[in-house]
């Protein structure tokens, strides 16, 4: 398949990679998924290799979202029960013009040949040929964001923890600040919470990509989720459960008062 699909259209994993088929049948069960598409293996090398008729079909395509697009990594055997690739593909947020669009999937192409992800695959006992699908969905530009995991990964108990920070949710996913932290039982109940200090954010940039902006003193430590938001949480990883089962490690931003589910993969190695 040379050209792009809607993202409700790819759940076939050997065809458009673990990230999109999961977003897929997110969007199947009804979770509030941002809209996009998705480019299988095929068209994802077509682009790279600068075919005209592909890179139209998805400019074309790409252009009925309203702004600005995340382009995700889709790896086959990515995000499956046993390999992530967490932090070995690219991501690449706030692109803006089909220009960049095709530089950023090339980017992506190019993160999966890297001798880091390379000795991951080796590692993990994966098919040493890269085999790349892209995920390109509008970008959230998230008041708040972060991660939640349905069992706690140091401990292995089932308790909720979640890390949250202001802006977008890379800021926790790279690790540039210490997020805020919060544990609830499978209930939904509070357990804990633990204000980080979050001294950037993460925002798009004017001219396309990220960039840090420094957090005014009094929200450095300040909590940056409700107790709303909190229950929004665990409706959604409850959905997410009752729909993927397993143990869960989800993305998910706020935005103007609405959650959005960024990602749901196994909790993996």
């Amino acid at each position: 398949m040379s050209h792009p699909v809607p993202l409700a259209e790819a759940a076939d994993r050997e065809s458009f990679g673990g990230k999109s088929a999961s977003l897929a049948r997110a969007l199947e069960a009804g979770l509030p998924v941002p809209p996009g598409f998705a480019l299988a293996v095929p068209a994802v090398e077509s682009v790279v290799r600068g075919d005209v008729e592909a890179i139209a079909a998805l400019e074309d395509m790409v252009s009925r979202l309203d702004g600005s697009v995340a382009v995700r990594s889709s790896a086959v055997g990515e995000d499956d029960q046993a390999s992530s690739f967490a932090g070995q593909h690219a991501t690449l947020l706030n692109v803006r013009t089909h220009e960049a669009l095709i530089d950023a999937i090339r980017e992506v192409h190019r993160s999966a040949h890297t001798a880091s992800a390379l000795a991951y695959r080796q590692r993990m006992g994966i098919d040493p040929e890269p085999k790349i699908g892209v995920t390109i969905q509008q970008l959230v530009d998230a008041d708040a964001a972060g991660v939640l995991f349905t069992h706690n990964p140091a401990t292995g108990a089932e308790e909720r923890l979640i890390e949250a920070a202001w802006g977008l949710g890379e800021a926790v996913v790279s690790g540039i600040v210490i997020p805020d932290s919060y544990r609830m039982d499978p209930d939904g109940v509070v357990l804990e919470r633990h204000p980080g200090e979050k001294e950037v954010e993460l925002r798009p940039g004017g001219r396309g990509g990220i960039e840090e902006i420094a957090v005014e003193p009094e929200r450095v430590g300040a909590l940056c989720l409700t107790d709303t938001q909190l229950e929004a949480l665990h409706g959604l990883t409850s959905r997410c459960e009752g729909h993927y089962g397993g143990r869960l490690d989800i993305e998910w931003a706020f935005a103007d008062g609405r959650l959005y589910l960024l990602q749901c993969r196994a909790i993996t190695r």
